[in-house]
């Protein structure tokens, strides 16, 4: 639609050049130097290859500056002006400047424009009686240095266009890995936890089947509720891959309440009440201490935990310190401590972990929000 738009703006300035400049020579509205049917002939050929102009820059140039050259070499004026005044050659100088690579650009139309001024400079002693100017000179020339300039800016534009696009494929790509991360590590943190409360719950029902039958099935309603909650959370993260549109329902810190009275640990929570936290936050938050309990059962067993969630300072703090395990129990070992640093960085948090002088283990996840206050 653009170039046909183009086409019809530049057909119109073809037959407006001709009309205008060399029409009323033709219908003797006023008087032309020269033959008639030179006259026309030279006014179509530096009028009509206008139509093609950003087509063909070149050819049209080439087709302009000769049909200039022709009449300063015979003698014949078929504009208005001295000099065959006229759009014609500006224009067409202007176009290949714009159009074409810099060095095809000055040779053209340095090339057309001296051809035409020297033919003119050279009629002057030929033709004394047809007035001649720099008129093409002083019009082509900038013309040129416009269009040059207009194409520098376009080649500006389309650098910075593409740099912004390149940076946006970049942005794009950042933000799919994070995802990836980011739902490996929900897919991880939901199987890791289940998995190893249901490790947990069984080797209970095991050892109590016999002796206590009713401790045996909370364990085994624990394990079944458990799992079901897990494939529910494994849906929904899958569903929300495959339908982008759909966001899946992330655990919040309104849900740790929960999280904790069902840990397999001694543990307790004391929070104050988060302001201005985002979701991503809060559903990274939850998931470090959901890994944090996790390794606490499975490392350390039913030992005292305190679980503490704190905001102020702009700077959401949670915290998982457990006491002494059972002697020998193994340290972490896995991806868990892994993926939780891995999924506080993503949010420009820090993580500190490690062990206690007492014998026990502390998790420390520090989350900036901004201007949120406890």
């Amino acid at each position: 639609m653009r170039t046909n738009r183009a086409d019809l703006v530049d057909a119109a300035l073809a037959v407006a050049s001709f009309v205008v400049f060399t029409g009323p020579i033709v219908v003797g509205a006023t008087e032309g130097i020269g033959p008639t049917w030179a006259i026309v002939v030279l006014g179509l050929l530096a009028a009509a290859p206008l139509a093609v102009r950003r087509r063909a820059p070149v050819a049209v140039l080439a087709t302009v500056a000769a049909a200039l050259v022709v009449a300063a070499a015979t003698g014949v004026r078929f504009t208005l002006f001295v000099s065959n005044g006229g759009p014609a050659l500006a224009l067409a100088a202007f176009t290949v400047a714009e159009r074409m690579p810099k060095r095809v650009a000055m040779i053209a139309a340095g090339v057309a424009v001296a051809a035409v001024s020297a033919a003119e400079v050279a009629s002057i002693g030929r033709h004394p009686g047809v007035t001649q100017d720099a008129i093409q000179l002083v019009t082509a020339v900038p013309a040129a240095l416009l269009g040059y300039a207009l194409a520098v800016r376009r080649r500006w534009d389309e650098q910075l266009r593409e740099r912004e696009e390149q940076r946006a494929r970049e942005e794009e790509r950042r933000i799919r890995a994070e995802e990836r991360l980011r739902v490996s590590a929900d897919v991880h943190d939901i199987v890791s936890s289940t998995l190893s409360m249901i490790a947990v719950r069984s080797g209970v029902a095991r050892v109590v089947l016999e002796q206590q039958p009713d401790e045996a099935r909370v364990a085994l309603s624990t394990i079944e509720s458990a799992s079901r909650a897990a494939l529910d959370e494994l849906r929904t993260v899958l569903h929300a891959l495959r339908e982008s549109s759909v966001a899946p329902s992330a655990p919040t810190l309104a849900d740790l309440p929960e999280l904790v009275a069902t840990a397999d640990c001694d543990a307790t929570l004391t929070r104050s009440p988060p302001v201005g936290v985002p979701p991503l936050v809060e559903e990274s938050a939850y998931r470090v201490v959901q890994e944090a309990l996790t390794n606490v059962a499975k490392h350390a067993g039913r030992v005292p935990t305190r679980v503490e969630v704190t905001c102020a300072d702009g700077i959401l703090s949670v915290s998982v310190v457990n006491g002494a395990g059972r002697p020998g129990a193994p340290g972490d070992a896995g991806f868990g401590l892994v993926g939780m640093r891995e999924r506080v960085a993503l949010l420009d948090g820090t993580l500190d972990a490690g062990p206690r002088p007492d014998g026990g283990f502390a998790v420390v996840a520090r989350f900036p929000v901004g201007t949120g206050r406890g």
